[in-house]
């Protein structure tokens, strides 16, 4: 599973937090507890800025409300945590959206250009080794998803 929301995350973080949905709601100027909600459960994903406001809110970092697929975040981790669309990552580190598409995706076959790890790692607010890392990680998520499908069901 690549990274995403997770949405028991949420749900802990909220009552940890003491709020109701609709509060919760309230504070990041979502439409209700209703989508709150529908978060919780799984059935949709915040957008990547309300990622960060629900952070901010639940006063604790992106990162907790991120699922991992494995111990060190892949880039659509990191780009969450930042509160980024694929667009505006893309177009902050001057690649283009199919580029960074490949990269998020495990497609490539060597790492960007230094200038662009750099560029990467300033806009995501991370090093250049964990930024390095992540890419890794993407890599490893594409083949073991290719792996299990390509295993014969039983």
């Amino acid at each position: 599973m690549a990274s995403g929301i997770d949405p028991n995350a949420l749900r802990a973080a909220r009552e940890e937090a003491g709020l109701t949905q609709h509060e919760l709601a309230r504070l990041v100027g979502a439409a209700g507890g209703e989508r709150i909600s529908r978060w919780e459960l799984g059935t949709s994903s915040p957008r990547p800025d309300f990622l960060v406001r629900l952070a901010n809110a639940l006063d604790i970092p992106a990162l907790r409300l991120i699922h991992l697929d494995g111990d060190v975040p892949d880039l659509r981790a990191l780009r969450l945590q930042a509160g980024l669309t694929v667009p505006e990552l893309a177009t902050s580190v001057n690649v283009a959206v199919p580029t960074y598409y490949a990269w998020e995706q495990g497609r490539w076959t060597r790492l960007p250009a230094p200038q662009s790890l750099k560029a990467l790692a300033r806009v995501l607010g991370e090093s250049v080794e964990l930024v390095v890392a992540a890419f890794h990680e993407a890599q490893r998520q594409r083949r073991r998803s290719g792996t299990a499908s390509a295993r014969p069901s039983s």
